[in-house]
């Protein structure tokens, strides 16, 4: 439920028709004035997410997830962003916070029905918010729930069908309503702190609460919230011996060099390729094949460096077969968790004018201060703009570079970890607001409420320990070209000494502060989304039907989006190694007109429809979404309701805006896998550049939902809903398999394998466009129980609450025909940021209440899924180096975790509160497909943490 604000009349309506809209009031409000009996005794009534009419019933035939304050504290989740993403109905396609990693750093984005952040709507006491700057892969636009101030949090409400026809586009999946305190009185002070038992990782969280001023007696009433946070950052090297987490050599649980799981710096056993190394690893120019510099007997080596050898630069254990230097570098550079700093504001302002008007603002403002942490670039990773691919794989020692082994005989390719760079970083601020003010009335038996709306989101990334491509090149190997091509555009570079190399290994103490400054600037982003709006909505009940009077709302809006991200310094030219490229501009305005009516045609029966016109200037072009509902109550303990809904996205900007996207992503190379070249029959790291289409059709959905509601004795509730969404004209990248089949790839010549007759080289770009690819068809089912005990002996009450999600399917039919089903998978990682599917997820609580004790215990619940990238996939995603399905039995094992909260009020305005989470410090299993983390899955996150335990306590003034 929530107190729900008008959907808008534009302004291009208001001119084309300036009398319509009071003309049309009054007709109506006569009508109904001449066919309704006025009440005696007036019903209350609710306002309810997914719907614009006031009832008397919370009860609605689309099914809703509403959590209370009491809900929130009682899960002992600092943020409201932590309490969603854990929640069942929350699944693949989710955007974590410690997602460092990712296009979207700093940010956390929720994904219903796991069809992706871009299709669940995020509203904030009803409206909306700008979406986050970054997009999640360069494409998906979402909100970011870290703006939300938790201390200020009423309730969220969760509509779990299709809801384009009531809120408009980007709805498909559903909605997230956050509704924040409208009317406090006094002064509230929350203090907490959270820590691991590792002694890392510490949240501390202070917000103070104020609200004064009556509306009944003083006519006003305002309310100001402030919260700050920090949260510390959390090295994978703390971690080390919890099982897998943060590991990326694991050699020891029967991984190898071909599945990219043996560390950085092997070399494959024939010599045929290799990866960075801390000291370098070279390719003969004769023989192609790669030796370590730290090797003292190197096939043709006209010089050796014993201040190269492997242990002088790691303690890590060694044994690779090809000769290489290992590193585990999760283990040395990166983080679980990042640091993070923000500062989070909400005011409002309710000012009643008089006895039918009020009038009310609100402003937020949200700042976020963010650093993260990772491996150090390697030298030859190639990069894609959208200009090309530029390969980096010829990256090479100059043949009088004075660290290359075969000096004087010729330039020998190089794999080098710039460890004396440093690690590579990132510092992400992102700054929010969101102003509104509005009026509502009452006037002739309407109800209306109009507001204006101005949200902008603005984020920077400032990156550190990245390569210069053109400088890397001509300090490791100054032939006239690179020379040229570094002085060209790199002032720094041209002031350095001619003949400066860059040394690199033992030898890096050699370089000079200068060179580094040259090599290794920090390079930037910014990025802006905006909305503007205005709206208007009006209801109310007329005439009269056996159930009761109809319900009547309509309501207009008129919307200005802008989103803009420049790109990262020096990738819109390629210039970055191991930096993706990702920049969109573009903006579009809509109009919308909707009309929303209940009737209660029976004293059992209730039907109600809905219907939404969009227009966009975007070359988007006008949509229509209806919706049907119908609910029907034989008895007071039972409900019968369904809804069939329709449903679009349009494109955004990044999508069919001006820009491109080019980022990392892996794939097994088919091609040369058939001509015998084992290394290429398992994933490897490749570019995918992917342009915007201006000629994107939206995306459109038809879903369906059909439920129970019964409430079988006093205090017990039970639902159970059946769902089902098919959204067509899918918006995508073209699939990198399809690409590759079809040859729109760029190759690294210079890499095949001489022995290997027609081998193409290995893959360094594929080439693909956005496209209106596919459909899919995602269906289940939801339950939710609940039951409160009364304990004898007046030891309080014990409440019993229970949430799960099955997904029966999750299947995707290309345009080709092909069907996939991802449901239980580790698909599709499109979508799911690869932390796949699980088709099951589940929440259980049992809370305890007496006097000023209350305690909770929570059970979440990921089930198991195959490690599969579809469930017609004949092999594993991952192997062991024998060749056995990884992990045994090809499935990723269920996570389960159990948190205790426990909360004691000390007098009537002190209470102190408590959590444990992760009670029996459950170990992540085993995932190695995922990227969005090293050695287990982003969603198992409590599990690679560890027992957690924060204390707090509030004061009320």
């Amino acid at each position: 439920m929530k107190d729900l604000q008008p959907h808008p009349m534009s302004l291009s309506l208001r001119r084309a028709f300036p009398l319509a809209a009071p003309l049309l009031l009054a007709v109506l409000a006569q009508n109904a004035m001449a066919q309704s009996a006025p009440s005696t005794q007036p019903i209350t009534r609710v306002e309810i997410t997914g719907t614009h009419i006031r009832r008397a019933q919370a009860e609605t035939a689309s099914p809703v997830q509403t959590v209370t304050r009491a809900d929130i504290e009682k899960t002992g989740k600092s943020t409201v962003a932590e309490l969603l993403q854990t929640l069942a109905v929350d699944n693949q396609g989710s955007v974590p916070t410690t997602f460092s990693s990712g296009f979207a750093q700093g940010a956390s984005g929720i994904s219903l029905r796991g069809l992706g952040t871009s299709s669940t709507l995020v509203l904030l006491n009803g409206r909306r918010i700008a979406p986050y700057g970054l997009a999640d892969d360069g494409q998906k636009v979402f909100a970011d729930l870290n703006i939300i101030p938790a201390e200020a949090v009423e309730r969220v409400e969760i509509l779990k069908d299709g809801a384009s026809a009531i809120y408009g586009s980007d709805a498909i999946a559903g909605v997230v309503n956050v509704i924040l305190r409208r009317d406090f009185q006094g002064t509230t002070v929350r203090a907490s702190q959270g820590l691991s038992q590792e002694r890392d990782g510490g949240d501390t969280r202070l917000s103070v609460t104020h609200g004064f001023g009556n509306l009944d007696s003083d006519r006003y009433n305002a309310l100001f919230s402030a919260e700050f946070g920090k949260k510390r950052k959390v090295w994978y090297k703390d971690r080390a011996g919890r099982g897998a987490v943060g590991r990326g050599d694991l050699r020891d649980l029967g991984f190898s060099a071909n599945e990219n799981l043996s560390g950085a710096g092997y070399i494959l056993p024939d010599l045929s390729a290799a990866t960075s190394a801390v000291n370098g690893n070279v390719r003969n120019p004769t023989t192609l094949e790669w030796f370590n510099r730290g090797n003292l007997k190197g096939d043709g080596f006209t010089r050796t460096f014993p201040g190269a050898a492997c242990s002088n630069f790691t303690n890590h254990t060694q044994g690779d077969p090809g000769g290489g230097c290992l590193v585990d570098t999760a283990q040395a550079y990166s983080q679980m968790q990042p640091e993070q700093k923000t500062a989070n504001l909400f005011g409002r302002l309710t000012l009643q004018l008089n006895a039918d008007t009020q009038a009310y603002a609100e402003l937020n403002y949200y700042k976020s201060k963010s650093s993260s942490s990772g491996a150090p670039t390697a030298v030859h990773n190639s990069v894609g703009y959208p200009g090309g691919p530029v390969i980096n794989s010829g990256v090479a020692l100059g043949i009088n570079h004075p660290d290359n082994p075969y000096f004087g005989t010729g330039a020998a390719r190089l794999r080098y970890l710039a460890t004396d760079v440093g690690p590579t970083g990132s510092k992400v601020d992102s700054d929010f607001v969101r102003a509104l003010v509005g009026v509502k009335s009452t006037i002739q038996g309407w109800d209306i409420d109009s507001s204006l709306l101005y949200s902008r989101s603005k984020v920077t990334n400032d990156r550190m320990g990245f390569l210069q491509r053109n400088v890397a090149f001509a300090l490791l190997n100054p032939t006239a070209a690179n020379v040229a091509a570094a002085t060209a555009t790199n002032p720094a570079y041209a002031a350095l000494p001619a003949g400066t190399y860059w040394r690199i290994g033992e030898n890096a103490g050699l370089n000079s502060a200068a060179l580094y400054a040259a090599l290794s600037p920090t390079i930037s982003s910014a990025a802006e989304t905006s909305i503007a709006q205005v709206d208007v909505r009006a209801s109310r009940e007329f005439g009269q039907l056996p159930g009761g009077a109809f319900g009547l709302a309509v309501g207009a809006e008129f919307r200005k989006e802008e989103t803009r991200l420049d790109p990262t310094t020096g990738t819109e030219i390629g210039n970055i190694i191991g930096l993706g490229y990702s920049a969109y501009n573009g903006e579009r305005k809509s109009t919308s007109v909707f009309a929303e009516l209940l009737a209660p045609v029976l004293p059992t029966v209730e039907l109600s429809t809905a219907l939404r016109f969009d227009h966009f200037t975007n070359g988007v072009g006008n949509s229509y979404t209806p919706k049907l509902g119908a609910k029907w109550t034989p008895t007071r303990e039972l409900a019968v309701r369904a809804t069939l809904a329709r449903g679009f996205r349009a494109p955004n900007a990044a999508e069919n805006g001006r820009g491109g996207l080019a980022a990392y992503s892996s794939a097994t190379d088919s091609v040369r896998c058939a001509l015998g070249v084992k290394s290429a029959c398992s994933d490897a790291n490749l570019s995918v550049i992917t342009s915007p289409n201006a000629a994107l059709a939206p995306e459109k959905s038809k879903s369906y939902t059909v439920g129970v509601v019964w409430d079988p004795m006093p205090r017990t509730s039970l639902s159970v809903d059946f769902w089902q969404i098919k959204r067509t004209n899918e918006i995508n990248q073209e699939t990198t398999d399809a690409a590759i089949t079809a040859g729109h790839v760029v190759r690294d010549k210079g890499g095949a394998v001489p022995t290997v007759p027609g081998d193409p080289g290995p893959l360094v770009a594929v080439l693909t466009n956005y496209i209106n690819s596919a459909s899919t068809t995602v269906r289940g089912v939801d339950l939710d129980a609940r039951k409160t005990f009364t304990l004898p002996n007046e030891w309080g009450n014990l409440t019993a609450d229970a949430k799960w999600t099955h997904m029966f399917q999750w299947r995707r039919t290309e345009r080709d025909g092909t069907v996939l089903d991802y449901a239980g998978t580790h698909g599709n990682c499109d979508v799911s940021n690869c932390m796949g599917t699980p088709d099951n997820r589940a929440n259980f609580g049992l809370s305890w209440d007496r006097g000023a004790w209350r305690v909770t215990g929570t059970v979440n619940y990921r089930g198991a899924f195959d490690n599969k990238t579809e469930k017609a996939a004949t092999g594993c995603a991952s192997h062991y180096a024998n060749g056995d399905d990884s992990p045994s039995g090809c499935k990723i094992k269920s996570f389960t975790t159990l948190d205790l909260t426990a909360r004691w009020k000390f007098d009537s305005k002190t209470e102190i509160f408590g959590t444990i989470q992760n009670v029996f410090d459950k170990e992540p299993p085993l995932d190695t497909k995922t990227y969005g983390a090293s050695g287990y899955n982003p969603a198992d996150y409590s599990g690679a943490m560890g027992r957690y335990f924060s204390l707090g306590a509030r004061y009320t003034f």
